[in-house]
């Protein structure tokens, strides 16, 4: 059962592992919308290093104001960037965080 919905606001945590991650780093410590729940997976990130036995995690699509994921950013206040995030990825935030 995924843990947010469609429209909930979250934050990508703010992490930094070393090894195989598949988290855009520009997103991490940001904040965004789910758009859409993409489906449950096997987290790449165990995958690359041969773990075929974790459970499957939910996959959202997470909408990001551009000006949020680039701070000089100059274009329309509506631009948008979708990223497919891992649940693992994710936490609840506060709209304006």
């Amino acid at each position: 059962m995924p843990r947010f919905a469609v429209g909930d606001v979250v934050r990508v945590r703010r992490a930094f592992p070393p090894g195989h991650v598949r988290t855009p780093y520009f997103t991490r410590g940001r904040s965004g919308v789910v758009d859409a729940i993409a489906g449950n997976y096997r987290n790449p990130e165990e995958l690359a290093y041969g773990r075929y036995d974790t459970p499957t995690l939910p996959l959202y699509r997470v909408s990001f104001r551009q000006a949020d994921l680039w701070p000089d950013y100059d274009g329309p206040v509506a631009d948008t960037t979708i990223v497919d995030i891992y649940e693992n990825w994710l936490e609840p935030a506060e709209e304006g965080q």
